[in-house]
């Protein structure tokens, strides 16, 4: 690097990063840190070009690691950086682009190298690296300053304080990396870490007053989605040849600065799918749930979580008296579109499911949006194309559709709300459905898809959850809606004969001439599928004994399908709930006998609506509402911190670690 462009290939012969690396103690005041910064250089936007930039420069880290505890080379340059940061505002107010390249610069050498520090080193010995003796005249035998913390809270500061504009996106970019970087020990560890000097600088130290600013900066950096300045923006035209530092600046800006921000931005076909769109907001939403998920002190909450959990509505007065001093307020409309535009990315159905489940102010404002069809579809599609998405997405958007089905008034809204031709739906045509039936019809495609692939028995009860709570609001159910549900039953009831079959088989003798092989617990696997057949008997009845004169579609399918409860009628675990099915199927087989033979749908329709109206309410027996509540484990950062740092991991090629170095979740599911 240096006052010319620079290529991966040259940096392990690069004169100035050998210096930096080198035995030779380096002053502040010597030119060489202007020389060193005044470089070009295309910054890798996927793994695979991080790879080689960390192959190619990995002899002069290593080189610096070893030399630093003498020459303290790594504590100059932070000294370099930390004293521009200083006057970067008003750099940005003046346009003065020369020196936020400079400072971008530096904090680009940092972070790559505190990447190979972090990887290669404790926190300990990191801190080490950091602690700084003055070399000024007449500063000897001073105290030794703590830089690692300086740095962090110089970062913090940048990030709520540099203005976003075209020529600062790169070094706020950088900045919310950087601290990716330095809470990337996680990585390393297979156990969830809880205590850390990282985590206490940013939590207790002098970051933890700017807690609400840094939280809300990084929230309006997801709403912004401000993408990458456009590549070929010339800042500095090379009017003639010429040689020494000015021009090597000025033609590094020229020719190179532009292509250091469009860090996997527009024009960036090698750019990881995260950051396409907009680096920053991925990235800073990234650092949000990263910070949000830090484990709680013994004796002081996670201030990030707190903050989190409590900020409000820009049109909340309330939110100005409010003593909480970790409280702010921001724009819960652009948070909200947001949040339905950006819901195809794992991080963004994280943070909606974060907000709806710790923040009540957030979790109102979106049960009271007469828009919910825009936040729900893209939560429905991410749940249909099943075998696109990793499991936990999946998981994450089944949990934030049983947290919006908790509400009744949820439950009811979305069969108002009628869509026409849903063009990802691909089982069947849907020129127009309720949202509420499209609801229905996803839920229970999710739980087929479990039942023949993944088998996943909490899965099959949260999907299950979320239709029992919406069971008692059904409103005019489509069609191959209430198919789906008797379609489902059908299925169940298959899989439970079948079941039984291989355990009463399994009384009879070994099946298998191997006798060595472990029995299957039939007792149990029976049990399970009786719990599932039970939970849907009581979604049905709850829909009849509540809703039935609004969905004839499904009395319809039940009629239809009348033999395949005939087994179950005189079963001891489901005799109680058959009581309704029973009847209802009784007195409307006899009305359509009465009606007569070779009855058309329409005719069996009509004759099921005026039946309806006609069935005394009383003859069904009434059991209690079916209502089912998102409970969040004990320690659900055994979840969520792998989850967050495998998205930060895969979608940033910042992150990029030889995938054997890598302790905290496996590559294969990562």
């Amino acid at each position: 690097m240096g006052a010319n462009s620079s290529s991966i290939a040259e940096l392990a012969n690069n004169s100035y990063l050998q210096r930096l690396a080198g035995t030779e103690t380096i002053s502040e005041n010597d030119p060489f840190w202007n020389q060193l910064l005044s470089f070009s250089f295309t910054t890798p936007t996927n793994g695979a070009d991080t790879q080689l930039l960390e192959e190619a420069t990995l002899s002069i880290c290593k080189s610096l690691i070893e030399n630093n505890s003498r020459t303290e080379n790594l504590q100059a340059l932070v000294k370099i950086f930390l004293s521009r940061t200083n006057e970067l505002k008003i750099s940005a107010e003046c346009q003065d682009q020369l020196f936020i390249w400079q400072a971008h610069n530096a904090l680009f050498i940092i972070r790559c190298l505190l990447k190979v520090f972090v990887s290669q080193m404790p926190e300990e010995e990191l801190q080490l690296n950091f602690s700084y003796q003055e070399r000024a005249p007449l500063s000897y035998g001073a105290e030794a300053e703590d830089l690692l913390e300086e740095l962090i809270c110089n970062l913090v500061h940048l990030i709520i304080e540099l203005p976003l504009l075209d020529i600062t996106y790169s070094i706020l970019l950088e900045s919310v990396t950087t601290l990716l970087v330095l809470l990337s020990y996680q990585l390393f560890q297979k156990e969830i870490i809880r205590e850390s000097l990282i985590y206490k600088h940013l939590m207790k130290g002098q970051c933890h007053q700017h807690t609400s600013r840094i939280v809300k900066t990084l929230l309006y950096n997801f709403i912004r989605q401000e993408k990458c300045p456009p590549r070929g923006t010339q800042i500095f035209e090379q009017t003639s040849e010429g040689s020494g530092l000015l021009y090597g600046l000025a033609s590094g800006v020229a020719s190179g600065l532009w292509t250091v921000l469009t860090l996997g931005g527009v024009g960036s076909k090698a750019a990881q799918q995260g950051d396409l769109s907009s680096p920053l907001a991925n990235r800073s939403l990234l650092l949000l749930l990263v910070l949000s998920n830090l484990s709680n002190g013994p004796e002081s909450p996670n201030p990030y979580r707190q903050s989190i959990m409590s900020f409000k509505n820009t049109q909340d007065n309330t939110a100005i008296q409010s003593p909480n001093s970790y409280c702010f307020q921001i724009n819960f409309n652009s948070l909200y579109t947001a949040l339905y535009e950006q819901q195809k990315s794992d991080q963004a159905t994280l943070l909606l499911y974060t907000l709806l489940h710790q923040n009540p102010n957030v979790r109102t404002y979106v049960l009271a949006r007469t828009d919910v069809e825009n936040l729900v579809l893209p939560i429905l599609e991410t749940l249909y194309c099943v075998e696109e998405r990793n499991s936990h997405h999946v998981y994450m958007a089944l949990i934030i559709l049983l947290i919006l089905t908790e509400e009744d008034s949820f439950n009811r809204s979305v069969h108002e709300v009628v869509l026409k031709n849903i063009t990802w739906y691909a089982e069947r045509v849907l020129t127009e459905i309720s949202l509420g039936s499209l609801l229905v019809l996803v839920v229970i495609r999710t739980v087929q898809y479990n039942m023949t692939r993944t088998r996943d028995k909490y899965l099959h009860t949260n999907c299950l959850a979320a239709l029992a709570n919406m069971s008692a609001q059904f409103r005019s159910l489509h069609q191959y809606a209430a198919q789906r549900i008797i379609s489902l039953f059908a299925l169940l009831s298959k899989k439970h004969n079948k079941v039984l079959e291989q355990a009463t088989q399994s009384l009879r003798g070994p099946v298998s001439a191997e006798e060595n092989l472990p029995t299957p617990d039939y007792a149990q696997d029976l049990n399970v599928i009786e719990e599932v057949i039970r939970m849907m008997l009581e979604i049905i009845n709850s829909c009849l004994s509540t809703s039935l004169h609004h969905n004839p579609n499904l009395v319809y399918a039940l009629l239809y399908k009348r033999d395949l409860f005939e087994q179950f009628r005189t079963h001891p675990s489901f005799q109680d709930v058959m009581q309704n099915l029973d009847m209802v199927i009784s007195f409307f087989s006899l009305r359509l006998e009465q009606a007569g033979t070779d009855l058309s749908v329409e005719r069996v329709l009509e004759v099921i609506k005026q039946g309806a109206v006609a069935l005394p309410k009383d003859k069904l027996k009434k059991f209690p509402e079916l209502k089912f509540k998102y409970v969040e484990e004990e320690q659900p950062e055994e979840f969520f911190v792998p989850y967050i740092w495998s998205l930060a991991y895969n979608s940033t090629a910042e992150l990029y670690w030889n995938p054997q170095q890598v302790q905290l979740f496996t590559m294969d599911s990562g």
